[in-house]
């Protein structure tokens, strides 16, 4: 009897454990970092120079990791918030050192030093990693004592200076990734909306609740976008470097608020769409108006890289908006189809001033109702 031949398995790895080993997240993480990572070793370096060899300081350590701490990695290095960052690690250097002079080094020093520095710090910011990174500088006063009082404090001077300085002249030019965060918010705002005119085209409840869910989560990329904008912004504001960037920052505050305002329309509309569906009768004229609207919508996303196409968005929405008359459109319909129509006019104001129209303006195109 012949024995039987070996047979070879094929181990499947998981989707998730592939994504883990895949090297293209680490590496979109160094790229996105680059830039900050730069600006950290420009100002690092800087201050660790100017007190030594300026400043004929041995070992000025707190001048290079008050600068690292004050910078980071994260893309808000908004000038305040760095300003905010810098005083209070200054303010726990001074209350390290006050302790050192008055009570000399220890473990009980070291006790003490940490409860104030973190006491004093949790009054100043509302961070709870603001207070740690207080507490580590503290720390190192205690830990490595210098024959000069004070001495740590200049270095900590010198890199929250070193830090502010970097971020004026060396910006980490965020205008590119706040770009990013707007795609996202609309495409976010777009599925959403899609959704919506597909449940109405159907009459699908499921795939109305379904839009409604997507509307609801609308908030976290359009306050991401927000965010992003105040720190592209701030930084724009004093850096000579990203002068010209400052209009379009403010542009794209207009189009974000616009947004904002925009996806809260949606809610309400979505949750009228799940109430008209629960009949499971199809809306053609509601789902056509709505995916007009999103097709202006997506003309203003447009005009985020390119301005040339706000006109565009702005007729496109105007001509939707323009048909907005309940009681012509649905006259032989219900209350309650009215109703779900009249929810889209002010989504069509919103999308109109996103694209650059004056309120009144946007509003004077709606017919009287």
């Amino acid at each position: 009897m012949s024995s039987p031949e070996p047979t070879t398995q094929t181990v499947s790895v998981p989707t998730t454990w592939r994504r883990r080993l895949s090297p293209r997240p680490g590496l979109e993480r160094a790229r996105s970092s680059s830039l900050a990572i730069v600006q950290i070793v420009i100002a690092a370096t800087a201050a660790f120079a100017f007190a030594h060899h300026v400043l004929g300081h041995a070992a000025p350590l707190l001048a290079v990791t008050v600068t690292i701490s004050s910078l980071g990695l994260v893309r808000d290095a908004r000038p305040l918030r760095v300003l905010e960052t810098v005083i209070g690690m200054i303010v726990g250097i001074l209350v390290a050192e006050l302790i050192v002079l008055a009570a000399g080094t220890g473990w009980w020093q070291l006790a003490l030093t940490l409860a104030a520095t973190m006491l004093v710090a949790r009054v100043l910011s509302a961070q709870p990693g603001f207070a740690i990174t207080a507490a580590i500088q503290s720390a190192i006063v205690v830990v490595l004592p210098a024959n000069v009082p004070f001495l740590r404090l200049i270095d900590g001077v010198v890199g929250g200076v070193a830090a502010l300085l970097v971020t004026a002249l060396v910006p980490r030019s965020p205008l590119r990734a706040v770009t990013r965060e707007a795609a996202e918010a609309f495409a976010a705002f777009d599925a959403a909306l899609t959704t919506l005119v597909q449940a109405l085209r159907r009459g699908d409840r499921v795939r109305a609740e379904r839009g409604l869910r997507r509307a609801r989560s609308l908030q976290r990329p359009v306050e991401a976008w927000r965010q992003g904008i105040d720190s592209g912004a701030e930084i724009a504001r004093i850096s000579p470097l990203l002068r010209r960037q400052r209009a379009e920052f403010e542009r794209q505050r207009r189009i974000c608020v616009q947004l904002d305002l925009a996806s809260r329309n949606l809610r309400v509309i979505a949750r009228r769409v799940v109430y008209v569906c629960d009949d499971g009768a199809p809306r053609p004229i509601a789902a056509g108006l709505l995916a007009e609207l999103g097709a202006g919508a997506r003309l203003v996303a447009e005009a985020l890289t390119d301005i040339s196409y706000e006109p565009a968005a702005r007729e496109a929405v105007r001509v939707v908006g323009a048909r907005l008359d309940p009681s012509a459109l649905a006259a032989d319909s219900s209350i309650v189809d009215q109703t779900l129509i009249g929810a889209l006019r002010p989504l069509a104001v919103d999308l109109m001033v996103a694209a650059g129209m004056p309120g009144p303006d946007a509003s004077a195109a709606l017919p009287r109702v």
